[in-house]
């Protein structure tokens, strides 16, 4: 069995971001391997043990530095990497997708193809579904379950209301992890230094035929999140509380 895992280099929710120019942001934040990603590697090891053999390789779009993010999913159990290498900071959902099934492609035959419901940056949930279109699979995102036999496999996925559902789909297939489908291991020592040892292979993103310009989307503008507010304590008796809560909330014009 055969597994690729797309996965992204994204800035740490937790990072102090700075933007510049209006458009792009400085780069010296923290970045990591995208969380959702870490139940999509994860899963993709477990089932490659489960069937006895196979390989998984896990593959991503961006700069140089996103290698870091592809040495920490080889830390998880992944064999190869490959990194399609591109200077453009920003890059829609369709371009990442040609990307990605250009990359793959080149690279070999996938019986399944994992990737996270979502990235924690821009968030367009597309990439998933983009992918399956373009190599004609199935596609279930949202999923907290997988169960594959022989060429077919029967998904568990979240719904609407805190509802679940099972899908069944044939192989070859596109899956969107998310939280639930497994516990991400953390990598010991060994496993770290055995993922610098471990091939990763880059392809400039030229080289794949697909226009870094010829996306769909375009960033017109970030906005720095506005910091919070110090919190103010009220003071005095409770009706002299309650007056002065509704004095601040007409001066926020919320009521």
């Amino acid at each position: 069995m055969r597994i690729y895992v797309c996965v992204k280099h994204v800035p740490d929710t937790a990072a102090r971001i700075t933007v510049t120019d209006g458009t792009g942001f400085a780069e010296t934040c923290k970045f990591i391997l995208n969380p959702y990603d870490e139940y999509g590697v994860e899963e993709a090891v477990q089932q490659v043990k489960k069937s006895g053999s196979g390989e998984v390789v896990v593959v991503t779009l961006g700069k140089e530095a996103a290698a870091a993010s592809l040495r920490a999913a080889l830390a998880l159990g992944a064999q190869r990497g490959i990194l399609i290498r591109t200077e453009s900071q920003f890059l829609d959902c369709r371009t990442t997708s040609r990307a990605l099934k250009a990359a793959i492609e080149r690279d070999g035959a996938p019986d399944i193809i994992l990737t996270g419901k979502q990235s924690i940056d821009s968030e367009g949930m597309q990439t998933a579904y983009r992918l399956a279109h373009a190599f004609g699979m199935p596609v279930v995102s949202d999923v907290v379950g997988l169960t594959v036999t022989g060429r077919s496999a029967v998904v568990e996925r979240e719904i609407d209301g805190g509802g679940r559902e099972d899908v069944e789909v044939a192989l070859p297939c596109v899956i969107g992890a998310t939280r639930g489908l497994n516990e991400p291991h953390y990598p010991k020592l060994p496993e770290i230094l055995q993922a610098k040892k471990k091939e990763l292979r880059v392809i400039p993103l030229a080289e794949l035929g697909v226009d870094a310009d010829g996306g769909c989307t375009e960033v017109l503008q970030l906005v720095a999140t506005p910091e919070r507010g110090q919190a103010r304590m009220l003071e005095g008796s409770v009706r002299e509380k309650v007056e002065q809560l509704v004095g601040l909330l007409e001066q926020g014009n919320v009521l």
